[in-house]
Protein backbone atom coordinates (compact mmCIF):
# COMPACT_ATOMS: atom_id res chain seq x y z
CA UNK A 1 0.00 0.00 0.00
CA UNK A 2 1.84 3.53 -0.72
CA UNK A 3 0.02 6.50 1.19
CA UNK A 4 0.69 10.08 0.34
CA UNK A 5 0.06 12.89 3.21
CA UNK A 6 -0.05 16.14 3.06
CA UNK A 7 2.70 17.48 5.39
CA UNK A 8 2.69 20.93 4.98
CA UNK A 9 0.80 22.06 7.92
CA UNK A 10 3.78 19.92 9.91
CA UNK A 11 6.11 21.77 8.31
CA UNK A 12 4.74 25.47 8.27
CA UNK A 13 2.83 25.73 11.95
CA UNK A 14 4.67 24.99 15.05
CA UNK A 15 1.55 24.49 17.15
CA UNK A 16 -2.09 23.52 17.02
CA UNK A 17 -2.70 21.80 13.58
CA UNK A 18 1.11 21.39 12.73
CA UNK A 19 1.97 19.31 16.16
CA UNK A 20 -0.85 17.46 15.23
CA UNK A 21 -0.41 16.20 12.15
CA UNK A 22 3.82 15.64 13.11
CA UNK A 23 2.82 13.87 16.25
CA UNK A 24 0.01 11.61 14.19
CA UNK A 25 2.79 10.62 11.22
CA UNK A 26 5.56 9.98 13.64
CA UNK A 27 3.52 7.71 15.42
CA UNK A 28 2.27 5.73 11.86
CA UNK A 29 6.36 5.38 11.68
CA UNK A 30 6.39 3.76 14.76
CA UNK A 31 3.70 1.02 14.37
CA UNK A 32 4.30 0.50 10.50
CA UNK A 33 7.11 -0.64 8.82
CA UNK A 34 4.99 -1.73 5.67
CA UNK A 35 2.92 0.58 4.26
CA UNK A 36 5.16 3.37 1.99
CA UNK A 37 3.89 6.80 2.88
CA UNK A 38 5.44 10.08 1.01
CA UNK A 39 4.87 13.00 3.07
CA UNK A 40 4.26 15.78 0.39
CA UNK A 41 5.18 19.95 1.82
CA UNK A 42 5.24 23.07 0.05
CA UNK A 43 8.43 25.07 -0.56
CA UNK A 44 9.65 25.65 3.12
CA UNK A 45 9.64 29.06 4.68
CA UNK A 46 12.90 30.44 4.89
CA UNK A 47 14.61 27.13 3.08
CA UNK A 48 14.31 25.30 5.86
CA UNK A 49 14.15 21.30 5.56
CA UNK A 50 11.55 19.94 7.65
CA UNK A 51 12.15 17.15 10.01
CA UNK A 52 10.65 13.76 8.40
CA UNK A 53 10.43 10.33 10.60
CA UNK A 54 13.48 8.10 10.49
CA UNK A 55 12.14 5.47 9.41
CA UNK A 56 13.00 3.68 5.47
CA UNK A 57 9.46 3.16 4.70
CA UNK A 58 8.99 7.28 4.69
CA UNK A 59 9.92 10.00 2.10
CA UNK A 60 9.66 13.40 1.64
CA UNK A 61 8.58 15.28 -1.63
CA UNK A 62 8.81 19.23 -1.62
CA UNK A 63 6.59 21.18 -3.97
CA UNK A 64 8.41 24.37 -5.26
CA UNK A 65 5.98 26.34 -4.76
CA UNK A 66 5.18 28.34 -1.06
CA UNK A 67 2.16 27.02 1.04
CA UNK A 68 0.13 30.33 -0.19
CA UNK A 69 0.98 30.38 -3.75
CA UNK A 70 -0.68 26.47 -4.05
CA UNK A 71 -3.32 27.59 -2.08
CA UNK A 72 -4.04 30.23 -4.20
CA UNK A 73 -3.91 27.97 -7.01
CA UNK A 74 -5.84 24.53 -5.85
CA UNK A 75 -8.58 26.41 -3.60
CA UNK A 76 -8.94 30.08 -4.79
CA UNK A 77 -8.37 29.79 -8.83
CA UNK A 78 -9.24 26.11 -8.80
CA UNK A 79 -6.96 25.01 -11.21
CA UNK A 80 -6.78 21.23 -11.36
CA UNK A 81 -3.11 20.41 -11.13
CA UNK A 82 -3.12 16.75 -9.27
CA UNK A 83 -0.80 16.90 -6.31
CA UNK A 84 -0.19 13.24 -7.75
CA UNK A 85 2.08 14.86 -10.67
CA UNK A 86 4.29 14.79 -6.85
CA UNK A 87 3.30 11.84 -4.77
CA UNK A 88 3.22 9.55 -8.13
CA UNK A 89 0.51 6.90 -8.22
CA UNK A 90 -0.56 6.30 -4.51
CA UNK A 91 -3.66 3.90 -2.73
CA UNK A 92 -4.70 6.63 -0.06
CA UNK A 93 -3.99 10.62 -0.56
CA UNK A 94 -4.57 12.07 2.93
CA UNK A 95 -5.31 15.58 3.64
CA UNK A 96 -5.24 16.16 7.51
CA UNK A 97 -5.56 20.24 7.39
CA UNK A 98 -9.32 20.76 6.02
CA UNK A 99 -8.75 21.33 2.52
CA UNK A 100 -8.22 18.81 -0.52
CA UNK A 101 -6.29 19.45 -3.68
CA UNK A 102 -7.23 18.20 -6.66
CA UNK A 103 -6.14 14.34 -6.75
CA UNK A 104 -6.21 11.87 -9.83
CA UNK A 105 -6.18 8.33 -8.71
CA UNK A 106 -6.45 7.48 -4.86
CA UNK A 107 -9.21 7.71 -2.49
CA UNK A 108 -9.35 10.94 -0.36
CA UNK A 109 -9.14 11.08 3.06
CA UNK A 110 -9.84 14.22 4.85
CA UNK A 111 -9.32 15.76 8.50
CA UNK A 112 -11.84 18.21 9.44
CA UNK A 113 -10.32 19.70 12.72
CA UNK A 114 -13.82 21.80 13.94
CA UNK A 115 -16.40 23.56 11.64
CA UNK A 116 -15.77 27.13 14.50
CA UNK A 117 -16.01 28.98 10.99
CA UNK A 118 -19.74 28.43 11.01
CA UNK A 119 -20.55 28.21 13.90
CA UNK A 120 -18.34 30.84 15.75
CA UNK A 121 -17.69 33.49 12.81
CA UNK A 122 -17.65 36.13 15.08
CA UNK A 123 -14.51 34.73 16.45
CA UNK A 124 -12.76 34.43 12.69
CA UNK A 125 -11.20 36.82 10.49
CA UNK A 126 -13.09 37.82 7.36
CA UNK A 127 -10.67 36.77 4.85
CA UNK A 128 -9.79 33.52 6.72
CA UNK A 129 -14.02 32.74 7.30
CA UNK A 130 -14.90 32.88 3.82
CA UNK A 131 -12.22 31.11 2.33
CA UNK A 132 -12.99 28.31 4.69
CA UNK A 133 -17.04 28.47 3.85
CA UNK A 134 -15.84 28.15 0.35
CA UNK A 135 -13.05 25.43 0.18
CA UNK A 136 -14.24 23.31 3.29
CA UNK A 137 -17.21 22.41 1.97
CA UNK A 138 -16.45 21.90 -1.11
CA UNK A 139 -13.03 19.58 0.35
CA UNK A 140 -15.68 17.54 2.35
CA UNK A 141 -18.31 16.88 -0.54
CA UNK A 142 -14.85 15.34 -2.91
CA UNK A 143 -13.44 13.71 0.32
CA UNK A 144 -14.05 9.81 0.04
CA UNK A 145 -13.72 9.06 3.62
CA UNK A 146 -13.41 11.88 6.53
CA UNK A 147 -11.86 11.97 9.94
CA UNK A 148 -13.09 14.04 12.76
CA UNK A 149 -11.25 15.25 16.09
CA UNK A 150 -14.02 14.62 18.19
CA UNK A 151 -17.71 13.17 18.28
CA UNK A 152 -19.01 17.17 18.37
CA UNK A 153 -17.03 17.33 15.08
CA UNK A 154 -18.69 14.56 13.62
CA UNK A 155 -22.12 15.58 14.65
CA UNK A 156 -21.07 18.93 13.71
CA UNK A 157 -20.31 17.52 10.03
CA UNK A 158 -23.01 15.71 9.58
CA UNK A 159 -26.03 18.40 10.93
CA UNK A 160 -23.98 21.22 9.00
CA UNK A 161 -22.53 20.11 6.33
CA UNK A 162 -25.06 16.82 5.44
CA UNK A 163 -22.04 14.24 5.97
CA UNK A 164 -23.23 10.56 6.07
CA UNK A 165 -23.01 9.21 9.25
CA UNK A 166 -20.92 6.02 7.34
CA UNK A 167 -18.39 8.54 5.81
CA UNK A 168 -17.10 10.01 8.92
CA UNK A 169 -15.13 8.73 12.18
CA UNK A 170 -13.63 9.91 14.97
CA UNK A 171 -9.82 10.13 15.64
CA UNK A 172 -8.67 11.91 18.54
CA UNK A 173 -5.88 13.85 18.93
CA UNK A 174 -3.58 12.58 22.27
CA UNK A 175 -0.89 13.96 24.41
CA UNK A 176 2.54 13.24 23.56
CA UNK A 177 4.84 11.32 25.95
CA UNK A 178 6.77 14.27 26.82
CA UNK A 179 4.00 15.79 28.83
CA UNK A 180 4.27 14.29 32.32
CA UNK A 181 4.49 15.59 35.84
CA UNK A 182 7.82 17.38 36.28
CA UNK A 183 8.97 17.32 39.91
CA UNK A 184 12.59 19.03 40.06
CA UNK A 185 11.78 21.67 42.76
CA UNK A 186 14.76 23.48 40.37
CA UNK A 187 13.15 23.76 37.04
CA UNK A 188 9.91 24.70 38.46
CA UNK A 189 11.09 27.95 39.73
CA UNK A 190 13.26 28.30 37.02
CA UNK A 191 10.41 28.70 35.45
CA UNK A 192 8.87 30.63 37.77
CA UNK A 193 11.35 33.06 38.02
CA UNK A 194 11.66 33.56 33.88
CA UNK A 195 7.93 33.96 33.58
CA UNK A 196 6.44 35.41 36.85
CA UNK A 197 9.23 36.64 38.58
CA UNK A 198 8.80 34.05 40.51
CA UNK A 199 5.06 34.14 41.52
CA UNK A 200 2.83 31.28 41.20
CA UNK A 201 0.45 31.75 38.37
CA UNK A 202 -2.90 30.26 36.56
CA UNK A 203 -2.18 29.49 33.27
CA UNK A 204 -3.90 29.50 29.99
CA UNK A 205 -2.20 28.47 26.59
CA UNK A 206 -3.12 28.76 23.19
CA UNK A 207 -3.25 31.10 20.36
CA UNK A 208 -4.50 34.53 21.16
CA UNK A 209 -8.09 35.20 19.90
CA UNK A 210 -11.69 35.86 20.13
CA UNK A 211 -13.13 31.79 20.21
CA UNK A 212 -10.08 31.65 23.30
CA UNK A 213 -12.40 33.86 25.53
CA UNK A 214 -9.43 35.43 27.35
CA UNK A 215 -10.95 38.69 28.24
CA UNK A 216 -13.35 36.76 30.28
CA UNK A 217 -10.84 34.66 31.76
CA UNK A 218 -9.18 38.03 32.45
CA UNK A 219 -12.61 39.62 34.14
CA UNK A 220 -13.07 36.37 36.12
CA UNK A 221 -9.29 36.22 37.51
CA UNK A 222 -9.63 39.89 38.35
CA UNK A 223 -13.00 38.26 40.43
CA UNK A 224 -10.99 36.11 41.91
CA UNK A 225 -8.51 38.51 43.48
CA UNK A 226 -11.14 40.39 44.74
CA UNK A 227 -12.38 36.62 46.36
CA UNK A 228 -8.98 35.52 47.26
CA UNK A 229 -5.92 36.87 49.26
CA UNK A 230 -3.42 35.15 46.62
CA UNK A 231 0.05 36.20 44.89
CA UNK A 232 -1.02 34.72 41.16
CA UNK A 233 -0.29 36.30 38.20
CA UNK A 234 -2.31 35.03 34.71
CA UNK A 235 0.12 33.37 32.38
CA UNK A 236 -1.92 34.14 28.93
CA UNK A 237 0.88 32.08 26.63
CA UNK A 238 0.64 31.73 22.92
CA UNK A 239 1.23 33.34 19.36
CA UNK A 240 -0.90 36.92 18.58
CA UNK A 241 -3.14 35.56 16.70
CA UNK A 242 -5.88 37.28 14.19
CA UNK A 243 -8.44 39.51 16.20
CA UNK A 244 -6.36 39.97 19.39
CA UNK A 245 -5.89 43.73 19.58
CA UNK A 246 -8.97 43.81 22.05
CA UNK A 247 -8.01 41.59 24.24
CA UNK A 248 -4.74 42.84 24.32
CA UNK A 249 -6.24 45.94 25.27
CA UNK A 250 -8.37 44.55 27.77
CA UNK A 251 -5.53 43.21 29.72
CA UNK A 252 -3.59 46.72 29.66
CA UNK A 253 -6.87 48.75 31.06
CA UNK A 254 -7.46 45.77 33.99
CA UNK A 255 -6.59 47.08 37.67
CA UNK A 256 -3.80 44.13 37.43
CA UNK A 257 -2.67 44.49 34.78
CA UNK A 258 1.03 44.12 36.24
CA UNK A 259 -0.45 40.68 37.41
CA UNK A 260 -1.19 39.20 33.60
CA UNK A 261 1.95 37.84 31.30
CA UNK A 262 1.93 37.58 27.71
CA UNK A 263 4.66 35.17 26.90
CA UNK A 264 3.86 34.74 23.34
CA UNK A 265 4.67 31.52 21.63
CA UNK A 266 6.19 28.82 23.80
CA UNK A 267 8.01 26.00 22.26
CA UNK A 268 7.16 22.40 22.46
CA UNK A 269 10.11 22.28 24.83
CA UNK A 270 9.06 24.04 27.26
CA UNK A 271 5.69 23.16 27.76
CA UNK A 272 5.75 20.53 29.92
CA UNK A 273 7.45 22.50 32.75
CA UNK A 274 5.22 25.40 31.45
CA UNK A 275 2.38 23.68 32.67
CA UNK A 276 3.85 21.74 35.53
CA UNK A 277 5.03 25.34 37.15
CA UNK A 278 1.57 25.80 36.98
CA UNK A 279 -0.97 25.84 39.96
CA UNK A 280 -4.23 26.15 37.92
CA UNK A 281 -4.77 25.46 34.18
CA UNK A 282 -7.61 27.50 32.63
CA UNK A 283 -9.51 27.19 29.29
CA UNK A 284 -12.53 28.87 28.70
CA UNK A 285 -12.86 28.35 25.01
CA UNK A 286 -16.31 28.94 23.30
CA UNK A 287 -15.71 26.44 21.17
CA UNK A 288 -13.28 23.64 20.25
CA UNK A 289 -12.41 20.82 18.05
CA UNK A 290 -11.08 18.75 20.32
CA UNK A 291 -8.60 21.08 22.76
CA UNK A 292 -5.46 19.51 23.27
CA UNK A 293 -3.94 21.66 25.80
CA UNK A 294 -5.88 20.78 28.73
CA UNK A 295 -4.91 17.31 28.26
CA UNK A 296 -1.78 18.73 27.86
CA UNK A 297 -2.11 20.11 31.38
CA UNK A 298 -3.91 16.91 33.15
CA UNK A 299 -0.92 15.14 32.08
CA UNK A 300 1.45 17.56 33.94
CA UNK A 301 -0.07 16.81 36.81
CA UNK A 302 -2.60 20.08 36.42
CA UNK A 303 -5.51 20.51 38.05
CA UNK A 304 -8.07 21.78 34.99
CA UNK A 305 -10.89 24.22 34.50
CA UNK A 306 -12.57 24.06 31.17
CA UNK A 307 -15.82 25.20 29.12
CA UNK A 308 -18.84 22.76 29.29
CA UNK A 309 -19.33 23.30 25.73
CA UNK A 310 -17.98 21.92 22.16
CA UNK A 311 -15.66 18.67 22.54
CA UNK A 312 -14.06 19.34 26.05
CA UNK A 313 -16.32 17.87 28.35
CA UNK A 314 -15.38 14.70 25.92
CA UNK A 315 -12.12 15.31 25.95
CA UNK A 316 -11.29 16.11 29.79
CA UNK A 317 -14.29 13.74 31.44
CA UNK A 318 -15.19 14.15 34.83
CA UNK A 319 -11.35 15.16 35.65
CA UNK A 320 -12.03 19.12 35.36
CA UNK A 321 -13.68 21.68 36.89
CA UNK A 322 -16.75 22.68 34.14
CA UNK A 323 -17.97 25.76 33.47
CA UNK A 324 -20.21 28.03 31.46
CA UNK A 325 -17.92 30.32 29.49
CA UNK A 326 -20.04 33.23 29.11
CA UNK A 327 -20.06 33.46 33.02
CA UNK A 328 -17.23 35.07 34.25
CA UNK A 329 -18.03 34.35 37.95
CA UNK A 330 -18.75 30.80 37.36
CA UNK A 331 -15.33 30.45 35.66
CA UNK A 332 -13.58 32.40 38.95
CA UNK A 333 -15.77 30.24 41.38
CA UNK A 334 -13.83 27.25 40.27
CA UNK A 335 -10.40 28.50 40.05
CA UNK A 336 -11.39 29.78 43.95
CA UNK A 337 -12.46 26.40 45.19
CA UNK A 338 -9.36 24.59 43.18
CA UNK A 339 -6.97 26.74 44.84
CA UNK A 340 -8.49 27.45 48.51
CA UNK A 341 -9.55 23.30 48.81
CA UNK A 342 -6.07 20.83 49.19
CA UNK A 343 -8.86 17.77 48.99
CA UNK A 344 -10.07 18.55 45.56
CA UNK A 345 -6.98 19.60 43.98
CA UNK A 346 -4.71 16.28 44.96
CA UNK A 347 -8.26 14.70 43.44
CA UNK A 348 -8.16 15.61 40.27
CA UNK A 349 -4.67 15.93 39.69
CA UNK A 350 -5.02 12.22 39.76
CA UNK A 351 -8.17 12.09 37.87
CA UNK A 352 -6.54 13.80 35.57
CA UNK A 353 -3.44 11.78 35.15
CA UNK A 354 -5.93 8.82 34.25
CA UNK A 355 -7.86 10.68 31.98
CA UNK A 356 -4.94 11.81 29.63
CA UNK A 357 -3.57 8.57 29.70
CA UNK A 358 -6.98 7.61 27.50
CA UNK A 359 -5.63 9.91 24.65
CA UNK A 360 -2.14 8.45 22.80
CA UNK A 361 -0.90 8.75 19.52
CA UNK A 362 -0.14 5.31 18.93
CA UNK A 363 -4.30 4.70 18.99
CA UNK A 364 -5.25 7.58 16.87
CA UNK A 365 -2.60 6.15 13.92
CA UNK A 366 -3.70 2.47 14.50
CA UNK A 367 -7.06 4.07 13.90
CA UNK A 368 -5.91 5.94 10.91
CA UNK A 369 -4.26 3.47 8.85
CA UNK A 370 -7.26 1.05 9.77
CA UNK A 371 -9.15 3.71 7.46
CA UNK A 372 -6.07 3.51 5.10
CA UNK A 373 -6.27 -0.14 4.55
CA UNK A 374 -9.73 -0.83 4.36
CA UNK A 375 -10.28 2.32 1.60
CA UNK A 376 -7.51 0.95 -0.29
CA UNK A 377 -9.34 -2.30 -0.25
CA UNK A 378 -12.20 -1.08 -1.64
Amino acid sequence: MRVAIDYTAAVYQVAGIGRFVRCLVKALAEIDRDTEYILVYADPPHGHTPPLPDAPNFVGRRIPLPERALSALWHRLTLPIPVDLITGPVDVFHSPDFVLPPVRRAAKVLTVHDLAFLLRPECADAKLRDYLEKTVPRSVARADFILADSVNTQDDLICLLGVPPTKVQVVPGAVDDSFAPIRDPEVLQDMRDRLSDGAPYILSVGMIEPRKNLGRLIEAFELLKAQLDIPHKLVLAGKRGWLSDGIYQRAKSSPLSADILFPGFVADAELPALYSASDLFAYPSLYEGFGLPPLEAMACGVPVVASACASLPEVVGEAAEMVDPEDAQQIALAMARILDDRDLRDRMVSQGLEQSRLFTWQASAKKTLAVYKRLACE
